[in-house]
């Protein structure tokens, strides 16, 4: 009887991080077909089986081992406590590759100044336990609430209660109006939602970046585990690309090196060959993306020919 082939089971975030997840894997040379209906898109690799999941349940889904291994935030994995086995830090995020933070907030207008200021108050985030955690190891009394969304939003909204005075002449109501949460732990990329609405950040809870997660279980199969390896190498591979750029250039020998060289930052030394010119040879190096603009005319200015800039798939270190 032939053995059924060997699959990795593979979670992909859905919502904010999917779209620079599946941009990652393209780099990293893995096609995959999403269909708006289907929590199953189509890869190329018959040895992989994607699942599309909110990355807040990711992390509990591949501890259980019903998939081998996923792709969520640091932060979602510590508000599961979820035991799994951490295969590498992926410095990527919805639109940079940077670590997001999430962050204790109030109103600009708000007299609170730090965290032990909200003793007693109600604290809303999606990220509840993590930040009952925080507030306990501060011995701060609050109440934390789960917020399904637009958390920014709600240090602005107020409720209002009524309040009743009686004695023996007359019943008045008062109105009396309350603020419905004191401040929020919500997560922030570049702060821009939170200058939007007005907001002051007093306080970072916790730093978080994607996690490449797989299953305990997994992790002991060797063929799953070197699948997942190799997978993690072409990811990170990918991710050390984004921020660099091939340069080629023709150069004079004596501008190399009286001029050209001095100017020329590399990651690693110049790849250099002769030219069937006598005289003149052919460098190639790897550039971070942000020099380039102000490279390439110095180059030129101090000689350089035939200039030719380029974008990386994959830099493996």
């Amino acid at each position: 009887m032939t053995p059924a082939p060997k699959v990795l089971k593979l979670g992909l975030p859905k919502g904010s991080l999917e779209k620079a997840t599946l941009d990652l894997m393209a780099r990293a040379g893995y096609e995959i077909r999403v269909s708006e209906r289907s929590y199953e898109p189509r890869i190329d690799d018959p040895e992989i089986e994607i699942i599309m999941l909110r990355a807040q349940e990711m992390s509990r889904y591949v501890e259980r081992g019903a998939l081998d291994a996923g792709l969520t935030g640091q932060d979602w994995i510590a508000e599961n406590s979820s035991k799994v086995h951490v295969v590498s830090d992926l410095i990527y995020a919805k639109s940079s590759l940077a670590k997001v933070r999430w962050v204790l907030a109030v109103p600009e207008e708000s007299p609170v100044r730090k965290a032990e200021d909200l003793q007693g108050d109600l604290i809303a985030t999606e990220l509840v336990k993590v930040t009952e955690r925080y507030f306990k190891g501060r011995g701060i009394m609050v109440k934390v609430e789960f917020s399904w969304g637009a958390t920014e939003i709600k240090t602005r909204l107020r409720t209002t209660s009524l309040s009743y005075v009686i004695d023996k002449h007359q019943a008045d109501a008062a109105v009396k109006a309350q603020k419905l949460v004191g401040a929020i732990v919500d997560v922030t990329e570049t702060g821009s939602s939170l200058r939007a609405n007005r907001l002051r950040v007093i306080d970072t809870v916790m730093q978080s970046n994607t996690q490449f997660i797989a299953n305990n279980a997994a992790w002991k199969d060797l063929w799953k585990r070197a699948k997942v390896e190799n997978l993690a190498m072409l990811l990170q591979g990918a991710i050390n690309a984004k921020e660099m750029v091939g340069l080629k250039m023709n150069v004079k020998l004596d501008d190399w090196n009286s001029r050209i060289k001095k100017i020329l930052p590399a990651e690693r030394s110049p790849t250099i060959s002769g030219l069937a010119e006598g005289g003149w040879v052919a460098v190639e190096v790897i550039l971070p993306a942000a020099t380039e603009r102000d490279l390439v005319p110095q180059l030129k200015r101090a000689g350089a020919t035939g200039i030719i800039v380029y974008p990386l798939n994959k830099v493996v270190h």
